[in-house]
């Protein structure tokens, strides 16, 4: 099994569930759905699995053989730590908001509220000991969510898009997880733990 799901500690939540060695992945692609029956692809399609063992390398195969883009990665915490940090930064916004990627990048204020939820994240990703690949810097970090905000100009996130539909939400296991993890760190992170909050309370309307 490959979980193919946001947020970082799914591995662990399947182990402990279902005693199934699942193997971690993070996935970059967009995609939205205008109207029932139809999915728009936006964006990207590729996979990142690890660390390089025989059962990722043959893994890897699989999906390549199928037209699937998939890179084995040793470092897949920081992989998956990276995945987080983008969706951390956009997802609840554009959620509360019901702003598309673009709006959010046109706006300053938008602009300063992704760059502290990406320090929050940063100082607990650092605090955890975890190492993101390229993202050491916040500039570097905040530069990443701009860029996506640019690629996916019209999309709205994942987050929105399940409050438009009245399903639940990753807000657990994004904002949420940071927030519960900052916590046992002793790493502040208010502006997370707000956006979670919201955004629950958004899902129980």
């Amino acid at each position: 099994m490959v979980s193919l799901q946001n947020g970082v500690d799914n591995v662990e939540q399947i182990r402990a569930a279902a005693n199934i060695d699942a193997l971690p992945a993070a996935v970059y692609v967009a995609a939205s759905v205008p109207a029932p029956g139809h999915v728009k692809h936006v964006a990207r399609g590729d996979l990142i699995i690890g660390p390089e063992c025989e059962r990722t390398k043959k893994l890897a195969g699989l999906f390549v053989r199928a037209a699937v883009p998939c890179r084995i990665s040793e470092n897949i915490e920081g992989e998956l730590w990276t995945k987080l940090t983008w969706n951390c930064a956009l997802n609840a916004v554009s959620a509360l908001s019901q702003a598309n990627y673009g709006q959010i990048a046109d706006s300053i204020d938008a602009r300063k509220l992704v760059e502290t939820v990406v320090d929050e994240v940063l100082a607990v990703a650092r605090a955890a000991h975890i190492v993101l690949p390229g993202l050491e810097d916040p500039q570097v970090a905040m530069a990443g969510a701009m860029k996506i905000t640019t690629q996916m100009a019209g999309a709205l996130s994942s987050t929105a898009q399940d409050i438009n539909r009245g399903k639940p939400t990753e807000i657990d296991s994004l904002n949420g997880y940071i927030s519960r993890r900052g916590a046992e760190l002793g790493v502040p992170t208010p502006v997370n733990h707000a956006l979670f909050t919201l955004v629950k309370l958004l899902e129980g309307r």
